[in-house]
């Protein structure tokens, strides 16, 4: 177990950092950071992919009681299209470890690309299904961000967010194809129009 090898090395609060939210068209990224005990038992939580939505808000709750901490960072689309995505994912990482208290002296983060951050941290491919720390955040993250695209959606119903969350479903293309870009949706992303190509009708 990552954690257990990383408070063996010395390191006395582990947190692991994972994101939501990088390929959609519209809304923002999500960064969770969540701390666990030593000896959390979480039963169920794996990576959120893998999870139902049913499962997902039952851990959610679960990990919010469980953890020693848990924070969340927000970046909205306008930073995704002037930083580009993977900036905006390690920014939103940034934040939510930022956000921590107690602050963690080691990360375990999903992925291969550091959080810009002074802080010991060991990145993990598939780190969501390797490190219960990162696959609790991987929950929150994703619930978070759900919970987001679904009270925007009453703000902008014609896109249905709440179904799809801001991908790229055949339905959520033929919105934009009619209604052209709404304020939350990425202009830097392949197949969100410029307003001039939307049709007439």
């Amino acid at each position: 177990m990552f954690e257990t090898a990383a408070r063996k090395a010395g390191f006395a609060s582990v947190a692991g950092v994972d994101e939501a939210g990088r390929g959609p068209l519209a809304g923002p990224v999500v960064a969770a950071a969540v701390i666990l005990p030593e000896a959390a038992a979480l039963d169920g939580v794996q990576d959120s992919k893998q999870m139902t939505e049913k499962a997902r808000m039952e851990a959610f709750s679960v990990i919010h009681d469980v953890a020693f901490a848990v924070a969340v960072g927000v970046i909205p689309p306008a930073y995704i299209d002037e930083h580009n995505i993977l900036n905006a994912s390690l920014e939103a990482m940034r934040r939510a470890v930022s956000y921590l208290d107690p602050r963690p002296d080691f990360l375990l983060v999903d992925g291969i690309h550091p959080v810009p951050l002074r802080t010991h941290q060991r990145c993990l491919k598939q780190g969501d299904s390797r490190s219960l720390s990162i696959s609790a955040a991987s929950v929150i993250a994703k619930v978070y961000r759900d919970r987001i695209m679904c009270s925007l959606d009453a703000r902008f119903p014609q896109y249905g967010f709440s179904s799809h969350k801001g991908y790229g479903t055949s339905a959520h293309l033929e919105a934009l194809r009619r209604h052209g870009p709404c304020p939350i949706h990425r202009r830097s992303f392949r197949g969100v129009p410029a307003p001039t190509d939307v049709l007439p009708f």
